[in-house]
């Protein structure tokens, strides 16, 4: 059972739900933070820290004393990360997306294998959560792939919530990519329903059952709620605007340890994703095999 919890605009308390449901699930999780520009579940989390692997992208290096300027490997390139001016090749590390195309093609197999930092991935433990989450290096903008080398310390079999960016872009499709479930949380403002709406889209396009939290409830008005009856969407839990809430997370204490009356709700969320996700996987097959 993999969750992912998303939101189509930062902000939104994307952060909040995602630790709280990990705190309080009922058995040995992994809690995977895949915003990696900015993670910060391992301040409500606080785990202990084990490890620390830099993860590197591979990029050409190429031996110009040998290259005969065929121009092959930059016309294969569709992210312009390589190009060539007569026997000159030059290549734009921060372009590259690591395909191999350049090594493929090159005739006189005079491009060789290179690195390129990305940043590091951190794996620890807060009591029942195996954690880990990615630090991607300041100055850096490919972020998909230290994302899905953070989905690989997932532990085999155990339940897993990943944090996902916000948005609706790349990095945001590495990381729920594979899920069961994805949880929306959304603000009740104009620009909530807005990246609501996009975020909803991108799950649906994906085939992803969702549903919805509502934080900071009753701030705005009803044109969320609508938008979910519309879309036949479940409103999970509501969350409402409180400053008690918000000084907790300005200390980086988790709601469900300070407001205990609100681990019920959170371990109901889980049990709640756990029956829709199966429904919709069995409904699936069904509809598959006929």
């Amino acid at each position: 059972m993999i969750i992912s919890v998303a939101s189509g605009k930062g902000g939104t308390g994307k952060t909040t739900i995602s630790t709280n449901l990990a705190m309080a699930w009922n058995e040995e999780i992994t809690f995977l933070d895949c915003d990696v520009e900015e993670p910060n579940g391992h301040i409500f989390l606080k785990p202990g820290i084990h490890r620390s692997q830099p993860i590197y992208a591979t990029i050409p290096l190429v031996d110009e004393s040998r290259c005969d300027g065929c121009k092959k490997c930059a016309e294969i390139c569709r992210f312009s990360a390589i190009t060539a001016v007569g026997k000159a090749v030059l290549v734009f590390p921060e372009l590259c997306h690591s395909c191999g195309g350049c090594f493929a093609v090159c005739p006189q197999n005079v491009i060789a294998e290179g690195q390129r930092e990305l940043g590091c991935v951190e794996i620890g433990r807060a009591g029942n959560i195996c954690f880990s989450h990615g630090i991607l290096r300041v100055g850096e903008a490919m972020s998909p792939p230290l994302i899905r080398e953070v989905k690989n310390h997932s532990c085999n079999g155990k339940p897993t919530i990943i944090d996902a960016p916000p948005g609706t872009s790349c990095p945001v499709i590495t990381a729920i990519h594979g899920s069961d479930y994805v949880i929306l949380v959304t603000e009740p403002t104009p620009f909530g329903l807005h990246d609501l709406k996009l975020a909803h889209e991108t799950v649906m396009e994906m085939g992803i059952p969702c549903g919805l939290v509502i934080n900071k409830a009753y701030l705005g008005d009803d044109s969320v709620h609508q938008y979910a009856a519309e879309q036949n969407i479940p409103v999970l839990l509501e969350l409402p605007f409180s400053k008690e809430i918000a000084r907790l997370y300005s200390r980086g204490e988790l709601l469900i340890d300070a407001l205990p009356e609100w681990k019920k709700a959170f371990f109901l969320i889980g049990e709640r994703v756990r029956v829709e996700a199966e429904l919709y996987r069995s409904a699936h097959e069904r509809v598959c095999h006929s």
